[in-house]
């Protein structure tokens, strides 16, 4: 009795350590294309605050550099809010793109393969190449992105620098050709940011279809 009783206990727990270990394998692929996604939405978002900030940025630049301006002063100081908010928005852009490149190495370099049935894994080799396509789009689409957005914050600083040292008339009227093709620059952003949020919804889409449908991220989600 006391041999079969202690069989039975050793049997539980190799079956319970067996359906833990299957469960959470298989979790884990679900898991790892949730945290992409989320990583997907963090910078998604990104890019939709830093569209709605180059305008306030535009808005206030123009304010500033306009002839008939009254209150140089304030309108400096509107301006110097944008540049700071539009610069911090530029580092938080940089550290969840590095997030979403991260998350989405990890995933494709786990992609559970292992299958013994043929078919199953050809399925599963082809779902993975699919889905590895949309998202290196992503990542082309964003080198233009990087390059113009460097460009721009750097512009915006720099006139908001140059005021600060001489907040004139004459100095408003000098830097009116720069400021005027910072706007330009400004919509050119924009413009390259399309591309970048066009593939990352295409994934977004592609991997729902796939079993993942997460509502809006947050930071928590990206650890």
């Amino acid at each position: 009795m006391k041999l079969g009783f202690k069989f039975a206990i050793f049997f539980t727990t190799v079956l319970l350590g067996t359906i833990t270990c299957l469960t959470g394998c298989a979790t884990t692929g679900m898991d790892r294309a949730t945290k992409t996604t989320n990583s997907m939405q963090m910078v998604e978002g990104d890019y939709k605050q830093a569209s709605v900030q180059i305008d306030a940025t535009r808005a206030t630049l123009e304010d500033l550099i306009k002839p008939d301006q009254n209150d140089m002063k304030k309108a400096y100081d509107a301006y110097t809010e944008n540049v700071v908010k539009m610069e911090k928005l530029g580092k938080q852009l940089d550290t969840h793109t590095e997030k979403m490149r991260v998350k989405g190495n990890d995933y494709f370099a786990e992609w559970e393969s292992s299958y013994t049935n043929p078919e199953i894994r050809e399925l599963s080799e082809r779902r993975r190449i699919e889905i590895r396509e949309g998202y290196v789009k992503i990542s082309e689409a964003s080198i233009g992105v990087k390059g113009t957005l460097k460009s721009y914050l750097t512009d915006i600083r720099e006139i908001q620098k140059y005021l600060s040292n001489d907040l004139t008339p004459q100095g408003i009227e000098s830097i009116r050709p720069v400021a005027q093709r910072a706007l330009t620059d400004g919509d050119n952003l924009k413009e390259t940011v399309k591309p970048v949020l066009a593939a990352i919804d295409r994934v977004k889409v592609d991997m729902a279809q796939g079993g993942v449908n997460k509502g809006p991220a947050t930071d928590g989600d990206q650890k």
